[in-house]
């Protein structure tokens, strides 16, 4: 098996967890992304995606992932639900500026009162009205306006955020139906004796060398000649999974053949008997 690329540094760690977990059943299960794509209705690429740590797989693929390895989904859908948690989390926090720290930049210090002397000439001028100092006004009303631009802004900000989340969350949702592969076609084992040999009737009599991995009519016909023989490769599926491989295995030893997992002129001979 290939070995897996390293998961993104900046991953999160509850979603590193979860596409750990999900790398480790897919190892086990020794099923390739293409049978895993037709077992679970997620594409392959999909697949690769979700096991990468590039985007967090829907819950109905963890779902079906726990389905066909036989894992208990609970904790792996528990897990899931605090890597999405996290995702949105991060989305929703938008750096916003504070309008009084905007507009404190642009305060400055009270001038002190003016001391008015209580004797001499200048004690009967009466002191100037107070007003606004000459050019304070349209200095104020310049950072009263840049405030208020900063909050609009922010408020855009946040709305385009949202929509974004649910886009992308849209987008998941429907990439399902979108990616999913078509189901696998069905076969059915008519074991007969045709010339002293045995058939399944699924493809023709052929005796197609084949091994691990493979798909189509061939790997049916095999699999229904080894039920035929008392050994078990799992579900007629025209898939050579590891079941398939175990079952071809075992038939060799016992056929006193070497037991390499592959179907060659030698096996299919004493297969068909």
């Amino acid at each position: 098996m290939p070995r897996s690329k390293t998961l993104p540094a900046e991953l999160d760690p509850s979603a590193r967890q979860l596409a750990t977990r999900l790398r480790r059943l897919k190892d086990h299960s020794e099923l390739t992304m293409r049978q895993l794509a037709a077992k679970t209705g997620y594409s392959a690429k999909s697949w690769e995606r979700y096991l990468g740590g590039v985007s967090l797989p829907p819950r109905e693929a963890v779902e079906a992932l726990a389905r066909i390895t036989g894992t208990d989904p609970v904790p792996l859908l528990a897990l899931h639900e605090i890597a999405a948690d996290s995702r949105d989390g991060r989305r929703a926090r938008p750096a916003v500026p504070r309008q009084d720290e905007q507009c404190g930049r642009e305060q400055e210090p009270p001038t002190s009162p003016t001391t008015w002397p209580l004797a001499g000439p200048a004690a009967h001028t009466p002191p100037r009205a107070s007003g606004p100092t000459p050019g304070r006004f349209p200095h104020t009303a310049l950072t009263a306006g840049i405030a208020a631009l900063a909050v609009a802004l922010s408020a855009v900000l946040l709305l385009m955020l949202r929509l974004d989340d649910g886009s992308g969350q849209a987008a998941v949702t429907a990439s399902p139906r979108t990616t999913a592969a078509s189901p696998p076609p069905s076969y059915t084992c008519h074991i007969t004796r045709i010339d002293g040999h045995w058939s399944a009737g699924v493809n023709e009599g052929r005796n197609t060398e084949i091994g691990y991995g493979a798909t189509g009519a061939d790997v049916a016909e095999a699999q229904c000649l080894l039920r035929r023989a008392g050994i078990s490769p799992g579900g007629i599926d025209g898939m050579f999974g590891p079941l398939t491989l175990r079952a071809v295995k075992t038939f060799q030893e016992r056929a006193g053949l070497t037991a390499d997992g592959m179907l060659g002129p030698h096996s299919w001979k004493a297969l068909r008997g």
